[in-house]
Formats: structure tokens, sequence, C-alpha cells
């Protein structure tokens, strides 16, 4: 049986992908590769999978006085990564981002083991930007989650496969009736579903605060606050805050009627799978990239998503875009056919397809 080795970590959103892929990727053994700290391990070993940690420093386009120490961690995870490799006979690795994939991918080429990568992001974060060397020099795949992102890749284009984003089968399979179970709620009642992502989103949280009886009036909210963050707010009918939601999310997810949060990959993709309509509130500003502005925007584009972008993340503004959407059922409406029109390209089966008859192509 031949071993494929799956790369990346950090976030849920460099680790949910991979998992997803790993449930479509039968025939091989599948094992992990991720930062020796942190909750990749926890969530890697939670889904039945064989985890490597390796030391993991942070990759950085500016100096700090972490730059010389985290360069240190680069080298020593790539030769940890190199001996895992080795050591466990990988055939392929698949990367799924983050700065702890650079080490595994750097050590795989070196090995001539091919590599292959996906970005989730309309535009390519600097983990890609690294591991697309390794890809050429091995002849391996780039998958993307947007078609324009190819124009970011010049020079790598016959490598490029479009192949959206891989969410689990959990979120095809989910059950809005299980989410009402759950929650405790009536199968009837209208939910709005409002996430911060998996620690939690500050802004998102205020707004939620300063218009939550004003979001009670047509929907029961329920809100993930994230575990690091503390939420004051009054009790409030029709209101559910959880920390985290953990195995519940897809069905939790199915019962909702609009999503409410962040644009990171994760978020819009699981809410595209099961054709909700979202009101995104972006990450944006110095302290990020902007992937989550452009993933915001894509959707908007494609008549999705309403978004409220840095001013506009005001309380009255999502108060009057819920309350308007509670009452525009056709509006509603094609807001989540759009939405399912994007989530209907199965990443996870498209990117399975492509590694299965690239190590058929090699016999």
């Amino acid at each position: 049986m031949k071993t494929i080795a799956i790369a990346g970590g950090g976030t849920g959103g460099h680790i949910y992908p991979g998992l997803a892929l790993a449930e479509k990727l039968t025939g091989y053994r599948i094992i992990w590769i991720g930062a020796k700290k942190g909750i990749d391990r926890s969530i890697v070993e939670a889904a039945g999978l064989e985890f490597f940690g390796i030391p993991a420093g942070k990759l950085r386009r500016y100096f700090s006085l972490k730059t010389i120490p985290d360069a240190f961690k680069v080298i020593a995870g790539y030769f940890s990564a190199r001996r895992i490799l080795k050591k466990q006979k990988v055939d392929l690795l698949f990367s799924k981002g983050g700065f702890v994939s650079v080490p595994p991918c750097a050590a795989a080429a070196s090995l001539k083991i091919p590599v292959f990568t996906h970005e989730s992001d309309f535009s390519p974060g600097l983990a890609t930007k690294l591991n697309l060397r390794y890809v050429k020099k091995t002849g391996g795949r780039v998958f993307l989650a947007y078609e324009k992102t190819a124009a970011f890749l010049q020079g790598y284009q016959g490598h490029i496969i479009v192949s959206g984003n891989p969410v689990r089968q959990a979120f095809r399979n989910a059950d809005p009736a299980k989410g009402h179970a759950f929650l405790k709620t009536n199968p009837k009642e209208r939910i709005l579903l409002v996430l911060g992502g998996s620690q939690g989103a500050k802004e998102v949280n205020l707004l939620i605060r300063d218009s939550v009886k004003e979001l009670c009036r047509h929907y029961t909210v329920v809100h993930q606050y994230g575990p690091e963050q503390a939420l004051e707010l009054e009790a409030e009918k029709n209101y559910i805050p959880l920390p985290y939601i953990r195995e519940e999310m897809p069905h939790v997810l199915a019962a909702a009627e609009i999503v409410v949060g962040r644009s990171g990959a994760g978020t819009v993709w699981e809410s595209a799978v099961l054709g909700k309509p979202m009101i995104l509130i972006p990450l944006c500003g110095s302290g990020t990239r902007g992937d989550q502005v452009e993933n915001a925007r894509y959707f908007k584009e494609k008549g999705a998503a309403l978004v409220l972008e840095g001013g506009e993340a005001q309380a009255d503004k999502l108060s009057a875009l819920v309350n308007s959407l509670a009452l525009d059922n056709e509006k509603r409406n094609k807001m989540a056919q759009a939405s399912l029109a994007v989530g209907g390209l199965d990443g996870s089966a498209i990117i399975s397809d492509s590694i299965k008859e690239y190590e058929n192509s090699c016999y």
C-alpha cells in the first residue's frame, strides 16, 4: 500500500480541508506532518490519522526579534520532515498550507517525492508561493479554489487544476433536524448562525452584542463566539451563545437560514456546500494580507453573499441587512442557489481523482 503524507496546520482552515481529502483517499496509507505544538495533533488524531510533529517557525515578510529563532525552527523542521518522509516511505506529499508545510515540501523535493499543494484563498499566501517551486521541480500539481487565482501563478500553468475547496463529507451529509436537536430548538424556528472562526472574532462579537435584540426579531440567533473570547451579554430570548461547536457544526449549519461571519475559506465554502446565503464581515486592515476581503468579494460577485467591509461593519447596518433578508424570500432563495452553485464543485473528489490518476500513470 502506498503512503501519502499530508502537510499543513496552524489553524483549522489548514487542517479540515486536508482531513476532507483524506476521507476520499481510500486505498492509501495516510499520515500527517504538522507542528509539534498547537492544535494540529489533537484534531488530526481525533480523525484517526497518524500524526508526526516537526518544529515549526513562522514565515514573516518583515523582521522581528522572533525572525532568527524561527529561522532555526524552519531548518530543524526540514531535517525532521526529511527523516519522517524517508522512514515512513512516503510516495507523495500533499500540502494544505500554513508555514508548517514549507519544510516538508522542501524535504520531499530533495528526496524526489512528488509535491502537490492546494490554495484555499483567492490570492496565494506566502507558504503556497514558496511551495510552488517544489511542485514544479517534482512535476506535481497545484490545486486552486478559484479559477482567477491562476493569474497569480505565471509559469505554473501546466501544473494548475481548479478544484474548489475540499469540504468534509459530514457537511454534504448534514441533517438540519440533528442541528435543531443539538440546539434544542423547534424545527420550524428560523436560525441565524453567527460564526467568528474557531478562535472567535472580537469585532463580530461586539456587533452581535449591539444588535442582538434586532436580530432576534425574526430569528433564533446561534452565536459561536470563540473559546478564547469573553462574552458579556444580557440574557436574551431566542439567543443561544456557544463558545465552540464541534462535531455538530455541519448539522447546525444545515439548520441555519442565513450565516453571518468572517470570510475565511472554511466558513464560506462549508456554507456554500449547504447553499446558505451569507452576510460576510471580512477581517481587513494592516494585520491581514487581505485574503478574507477577496473571498468575500468573490462570493458577493457570485450573488451568494452580502458584505460589510471595513467601516460598513456597524450594528445598525447588520440588523438592517438581516431583517431585510428575513422578509425577502425571493432574494434569500436566489442567494441560496448562487451559494450552492459555487459549493457544487467537489474539491475533495477532484483532488483525490487527480492524485490517483497521477499515481496510476507512474506505474
